[in-house]
């Protein structure tokens, strides 16, 4: 019951932060009005942290899942 919780939680914290990034172009970022910004000065400091911090909860969220899926398997 907890990782449920756990995944549903990391799975709406990671949509956020995907939704955070900057477009770098050429995707549905340009649909939505990302890609009219210009990047003067290369990736600061909170972009390269909310890069890592994406990179966290992706990997809790799949250890969630890898998780989930043992139980079951144990559980039948």
């Amino acid at each position: 019951m907890g990782f449920s919780i756990a995944l549903i939680v990391f799975s709406l914290l990671l949509m956020l932060l995907v939704l955070m990034h900057k477009g770098k172009g050429g995707g549905l970022s340009d649909m939505f009005g990302g890609g009219m910004q210009s990047s003067v000065g290369g990736s600061s400091v909170a972009e390269r942290n909310l890069d890592r911090i994406t990179v966290v909860v992706g990997l809790l969220w799949f250890a969630c899942i890898i998780v989930l899926a043992l139980v079951m398997k144990t559980n039948s």
